[in-house]
């Protein structure tokens, strides 16, 4: 039977879109050249896109993403791991196009700190704590005041997470409450509270070595260091984060998650980067990383979520950490972000979340990886610097001076933690206590060993 000849028009009709896309964008976006190229790069893939049973529509659905994502700037500069930030208004940032924040009152400082925020030292040699430098700021450039700096989404960006629903979000599914702690005990499980079942039970795919507490809290707050672990698949990230949480994992979880990530899919390099994180349903329909969805209001115009924080730490060498604190504004509802002792990031509103506007009744800290299980075998992904906790001082990674803000608004330093590591032949977490660095843990590991398969 003769081969029937594939008609031209389609391809035809894609590349006519293609270029009335992107004349669109450049006479009415400043930086249009850029996603012009892109578009023209996407229009050279357009036969494989068909192949694959999408084409124009899916196109036109993309640009409309991130037409509604990147917000118009006043000022734009170009990082030199081929970022580019844009300086928004900060009127005019993503999050106002939230149903419940069409009416919000911007707080552009908190009302009330937590009270003991006592400046941290350390006697350790080598541990550097920075006031969070990023890529970009090695320009020399900073945002004009009254705008806010945003990582600009691209059509890579889209295309690596395979789908416009998938870009920016967690996927988790509810934990299975019968699996057991690292202890081997079983953990006990409750549908309507949080109070034995930490977030770090969730089985799919995602591994974690976690210190956390149960009770009522309004803030956390710890330093960790910052390494570049390696990723073996592009699909996989590794990160270390605070998590505070409230409801239940079945389908009501609240979480604010702030810390560092590797994430190759997510940002398109391996380059640790600043990232946020929320949902109001357990992983479901709200919620996501940085800007990429409405909720998260940025403040200040020093520190771009989502862009790569440099420098980071080595082996033997320095140890550069982060100090992130975050917490429940009493007198407004909202949950505030700062770095280190002065740089405040933004808030989530108070109008976005169910549980959360109350309290957190658990707070993690620690890591996490995604284990795909690449050729059937557990990921080579490694967890804060790849090695074990065991390794110390400038080997391994480490949380120190952990805190939590209790109901009467005070940063307590010595909370009651527990630990959790599902699989410590491939991550394991160690904690201690000392003078300067208070509560403090390593963790971390290597993944796929002879003793991890």
């Amino acid at each position: 039977m003769a081969r029937r000849r594939r008609s031209p028009w389609p391809g035809l009709l894609l590349a006519v879109v293609l270029l009335v896309l992107s004349l669109g964008l450049e006479a009415s976006n400043p930086n249009g050249t850029a996603i012009r190229g892109n578009l023209v790069k996407l229009g050279g893939n357009a036969r494989s896109f068909r192949g694959r049973g999408r084409g124009s529509s899916r196109l036109l659905k993309i640009q409309k993403q991130i037409n509604a994502m990147n917000k118009q700037p006043v000022k734009t500069i170009r990082s030199p791991d081929g970022d580019l930030i844009d300086c928004v208004l900060l009127r005019n940032q993503p999050a106002f196009d939230h149903p419940k924040l069409k009416h919000h009152q911007l707080q552009e400082e908190p009302m009330i700190w937590p009270n003991n925020l006592a400046k941290e030292t350390s006697t350790e040699q080598d541990v550097v704590s920075i006031r969070v430098t990023q890529m970009w700021h090695q320009c020399g450039k900073q945002c004009p005041r009254g705008t806010v700096p945003i990582r600009r989404t691209t059509i890579d960006d889209i295309l690596r997470a395979g789908s416009v629903r998938r870009y920016g979000r967690k996927f988790h599914k509810p934990p299975n409450p019968s699996r057991s702690n690292s202890s081997g005990a079983a953990a006990s499980f409750q549908a309507s509270s949080l109070m034995a079942m930490p977030e770090a039970m969730d089985s799919n795919g995602h591994e974690h070595a976690i210190a956390y507490t149960t009770g009522q809290f309004y803030g956390a707050q710890a330093s960790l260091n910052v390494w570049r672990p390696d990723i073996d698949v592009p699909n996989e990230f590794s990160l270390s984060q605070i998590w505070l949480l409230g409801g239940s994992f079945a389908d009501d979880l609240n979480s604010i998650e702030a810390g560092w990530q590797v994430s190759p899919e997510l940002y398109g390099d391996s380059n640790p980067r600043l990232f946020t994180y929320w949902t109001s349903d357990s992983y479901q329909a709200t919620g996501c990383y940085n800007l990429l969805c409405s909720g998260f209001i940025q403040t200040g115009s020093d520190i771009a979520i989502g862009a790569s924080i440099s420098p980071v730490s080595s082996y033997d060498g320095p140890q550069y950490d982060i100090r992130i604190l975050v917490w429940k504004d009493p007198r407004t509802g909202n949950w505030w972000m700062r770095l280190g002792d002065r740089t405040l990031v933004g808030y989530w509103p108070a109008e976005i979340f169910s549980h959360l506007t109350d309290y957190a009744s658990m707070v993690e800290f620690g890591g996490e990886v995604v284990n795909t299980q690449p050729d059937g075998s557990h990921t080579a992904t490694q967890m804060g610097s790849g090695r074990f906790p065991s390794r110390g001082f400038a080997e391994a990674s480490y949380f120190r001076n952990i805190g939590v803000v209790d109901s009467d608004n005070e940063l307590q330093s010595h909370p009651v933690l527990q630990t959790l590591a599902e699989h410590p032949n491939c991550y394991g977490i160690v904690k201690a206590g000392s003078s300067d660095w208070g509560q403090y843990f390593y963790y971390g590991g290597p993944g796929s060993n002879p003793t991890c398969r």
